[in-house]
């Protein structure tokens, strides 16, 4: 672990004595629970990521509560002393309940949520993510956790209030700032093989290392991935996605051999071929530094996701030319076809924000295109027409594959992009809906030539729209009609 990432880590967060712990935790709800464990004569604590969130102080409003028993009954028995304050879902099912309830802070009322849960121990089955579960002690349940940072736990029965239970020594890897699991990492990985993608959120999100060993336990475990749903697998990686650096998270990804099995097109971009001395850059990395670009203007998940896939298609469509070298023609449109594929597999969603990532896919060279050339109005017109309400976000992303190391052609390319922008920026305030939609519509051609929707209505209007997009008409009635007289004449359609 690199030293500015050790002090960073260490400044952020501070060493609390079991008086210091008891203190954070002086608040009217904890006391509650407290009061309700001893009179059930009950051990509880409160465990997990809240814990960790306490040293790391970051806010958490999501809390755990391990109860050496029932913790149904806790909760319950909570529920009956906070009255109508508080809301109660219990889950026989899973051993689990949960309680709802609003808190006065120095920020005015909060929803807080805690969930409670008896000690267990867990065994797995190799074919299966669902453990057979068995009452157990404290220790038990410390032991079942998937990080050592998680399996925290401070005690909140009264004669023990606040005090640290630390059995592998979490508080160490949080100030060391790294991720590791309590046991074995194989088995801990073995048992429940979504605890490799929480492990690598967790690095991410936190800006942890993940410790040597965990790190070899995710590279010989990594097979066992395929056993974890879909659904399961989208949600971490979002929220790898959304941590503030996620190329981190997809680099261990690719590095663990796990990004082969979740996302193998993005993987496949991790090489670099040699031919009579010529090598092309390696689109993987050159796909990370693009996302990372994009994060600086906190882009959606959406446009993250058109950042990470808008080079998937440069494995199927490199070539070797001679006199060109590597050439990726058509990338664009390869890849904007493989992307319902992608999120069909990985359970994303098949609507709206899988079509906005195909467009910007579709779309990303366009731009380069034309500030590679003369930038022409005609040019814009047609970006603009194409992108619709989305240009803003395609102008971001194409802006952030300007990776090259060359400052001279990076700062013509950034100079044309502006040019491409001041034009986009004067269209957009002349009311640019209207004056790239022609003014003779599809209805009123069908009326015209007695035509019902079909291919023809299709063309006509397409070659109005072409010619108001390139300028060789005003968009006008007058001239408008006269350019579709000549081509339904062409088409037959008129003597």
């Amino acid at each position: 672990m690199c030293l500015a990432v050790f002090f960073r880590t260490f400044a952020a967060m501070k060493l609390y004595s079991d008086a210091a712990l008891a203190k954070i935790l002086d608040k009217e709800l904890f006391h509650q629970i407290s009061s309700v464990a001893d009179r059930l004569g009950m051990e509880c604590y409160v465990v997990g990521g809240y814990v960790r969130d306490i040293f790391l102080e970051r806010p958490s409003n999501d809390i755990d509560v391990v109860v050496v028993g029932s913790g149904i009954e806790v909760a319950k028995a909570l529920k009956q002393q906070l009255g109508k304050r508080a809301h109660l879902s219990v889950f026989k099912n899973f051993g689990t309940a949960q309680v709802k309830c609003w808190q006065q802070t120095k920020d005015g009322p909060q929803e807080i949520e805690v969930e409670f849960v008896g000690a267990r121990k867990e065994s797995y089955s190799h074919d299966s993510r669902k453990p057979i579960v068995e009452n157990g002690t404290l220790e038990d349940d410390q032991n079942r956790r998937d990080f050592t940072v998680n399996a925290m736990a401070i005690c909140l029965n009264k004669s023990r209030f606040g005090e640290l239970v630390d059995p592998f020594n979490g508080i160490a890897d949080l100030e060391d700032g790294i991720i590791a699991t309590p046991l074995d990492p194989e088995v801990t990985f073995s048992d429940d093989p979504l605890r490799m993608m929480r492990c690598i959120r967790f690095a991410t999100q936190l800006n942890f290392q993940i410790e040597d060993e965990t790190f070899e336990g995710l590279e010989r475990m990594a097979e066992r991935i395929k056993i974890v749903s879909g659904e399961r697998i989208e949600v971490e990686l979002n929220k790898i996605m959304m941590a503030p650096h996620p190329s981190t998270g997809l680099e261990y990804l690719q590095r663990s051999g796990l990004l082969n099995i979740i996302l193998p097109e993005l993987a496949a971009l991790d090489i670099v071929e040699k031919r009579d001395g010529r090598a092309h850059k390696n689109n993987f990395y050159h796909t990370l530094e693009v996302l990372e670009n994009v994060c600086r203007h906190d882009a959606s998940l959406w446009l993250r996701w058109a950042a990470l896939l808008h080079d998937i298609g440069k494995t199927k469509s490199k070539r070797w030319e001679n006199g060109a070298g590597w050439t990726f023609h058509n990338h664009n449109i390869i890849g904007a076809k493989m992307v319902q594929g992608i999120f069909r597999r990985l359970k994303l969603p098949m609507g709206a924000e899988m079509k906005y990532v195909q467009k910007l896919v579709d779309l990303h060279m366009r731009p380069q295109a034309i500030a590679d050339n003369e930038v022409t109005d005609s040019a814009v017109r047609r970006l603009l027409n194409d992108a619709g309400d989305d240009i803003d976000d395609l102008m971001i992303l194409c802006e952030a594959d300007i990776t090259s190391k060359n400052e001279v052609r990076k700062k013509l390319f950034l100079e044309n992009f502006r040019m491409v922008r001041e034009k986009l920026t004067d269209l957009q305030e002349k009311d640019y809906k209207r004056l790239l939609q022609p003014v003779i519509d599809g209805n009123e051609i069908m009326e015209m030539f007695h035509l019902p929707p079909s291919r023809e209505v299709g063309v006509l209007k397409q070659y109005l729209k072409d010619a108001v997009l390139d300028d060789k008409v005003a968009n006008e009635r007058g001239p408008l009609m006269e350019l579709l007289m000549q081509k339904a004449k062409q088409m037959g359609l008129v003597s």
